[in-house]
């Protein structure tokens, strides 16, 4: 890797790209982005450098922008901003890898092909992660593009952590619990150290919370169990997906209630969560800033499974040291930081109040007291850098 290569990281959901521009061998971040509002409404574009200053916008007020036209236009973006730079690679989150992908890998059309079959267990994200690798596939083919996958940190879990009490031949198809926010957990295990030496060999569990939410027991920085299972439906409540859900509940819509396939997996997926049990939005600070009871039943419930879930979690490690928040509302939700380490109180956690109150983004801290038996932790998700390191080693290994 050269002083003027660079790696793009390509994060693409539903409606979102999101890109990052990677450089030189210490992979200093140089230009990142975002389109939104794809497929409806005005998409909306922009670009800031290393200084955050907007390098480009732009807004589509003639018709829907669809991810290959995003993809198209980024293209030709990053073509006249590179500046003398020269894209080695394309790195690409892609949520489920299912049994047989646990590293990152070098995408072809054949490949892409293959993962399309995992669509089922991913169908928020999966189709959404392999559109641009389809355009790119077609636009830039002498550009290798690398995958990596949110499942594969996961990998390593111990066999019992993994298995649902199912039928051995139910099990060998690949019906399993393969946790995902991987790439962000990896992250976490990557940098925690560096903050606290001591933490490298620590029993920790890391909450990714945001509009996907889920949790992770790591020890010594591997994933011992996770919350999300065999689908990113699994687990806490989050924005729109119901988290935990007993198997008769489904059975019990379709058979009473005369909900079909798709129905069911609306519910679960789109209408639940925060946006369900609230009746009025799937975004924690809207939630927070309102007066309603129900919105107030929303966070409560969300608090209270994450508590539970943290205490199966210390279970699973045989105690904990230290606990982690990341993503959007673990890094910058005071309030609900607060009311799941009020509830942990029994495990040894005490916050430091002013400390909580006085976290202002962008790096790593420490918010709990310093007599406190359970170390708590800021950690800003970096799924994008670690996406660029894997993307290195693999374009360096070839």
């Amino acid at each position: 890797m050269q002083a003027n290569d660079s790696i793009i990281v390509i994060n693409a959901g539903s409606s979102s790209i999101k890109f990052s521009m990677y450089s030189g061998p210490a992979l200093d971040l140089t230009m990142r982005g975002k389109i939104e509002n794809l497929y409806s409404g005005v998409a909306h574009f922009i670009a800031q450098d290393e200084d955050n200053d907007v390098v480009g916008e732009r807004h589509w007020r003639d018709g829907p922008l669809d991810h290959e036209g995003g993809m198209r236009f980024l293209i030709d973006f990053a073509q006249a901003h590179l500046d003398g730079h020269r894209v080695v690679a394309v790195g690409h989150r892609i949520v489920h890898g299912g049994v047989a992908h646990s590293r990152p890998v070098v995408l072809t059309a054949a490949l892409v092909d293959e993962l399309e079959k995992l669509v089922p267990l991913a169908p928020l994200h999966l189709p959404h992660n392999l559109a641009p690798v389809r355009s790119l596939l077609a636009m830039a083919p002498h550009v290798p593009q690398i995958g990596c996958f949110d499942t594969a940190f996961h990998v390593g879990q111990p066999a019992e952590a993994q298995e649902f009490a199912l039928p051995a031949n139910i099990t060998a198809l690949g019906v399993r619990r393969y946790g995902f926010h991987g790439l962000s957990y990896e992250y976490i295990a990557s940098v925690l150290p560096q903050a606290d030496a001591g933490l490298a060999h620590a029993r920790v569990v890391a909450a990714h919370l945001g509009n996907g939410a889920s949790m992770c027991a790591m020890d010594a920085g591997r994933s011992m169990a996770s919350t999300m299972g065999f689908t990113a439906v699994d687990g806490l409540p989050m924005g729109t997906r119901c988290g935990a859900l007993d198997p008769g509940v489904v059975l019990y819509l379709m058979q009473e209630l005369g909900m079909d396939v798709a129905a069911v997996q609306k519910l679960m997926y789109q209408q639940s969560g925060l946006l369900g049990v609230s009746g009025i939005s799937s975004d924690m600070r809207t939630l927070e800033q309102s007066d309603d009871p129900r919105a107030k039943a929303a966070i409560d419930l969300m608090v209270y499974r994450i508590g539970r879930e943290l205490g199966s979690l210390a279970a699973a490690l045989g105690g904990i040291d230290a606990l982690v928040f990341s993503g959007g509302i673990g890094e910058n939700s005071i309030s609900l930081r607060a009311a799941v380490c009020q509830d942990a109180a029994w495990l040894g956690v005490q916050l430091d109040d002013a400390a909580n109150v006085a976290v202002n983004g962008g790096g790593i801290v420490r918010i709990s007291k310093a007599d406190s038996k359970v170390a708590v932790w800021i950690v800003p998700a970096n799924e994008e850098l670690m996406i660029a390191r894997h993307a290195l080693e693999v374009v360096e290994a070839a």
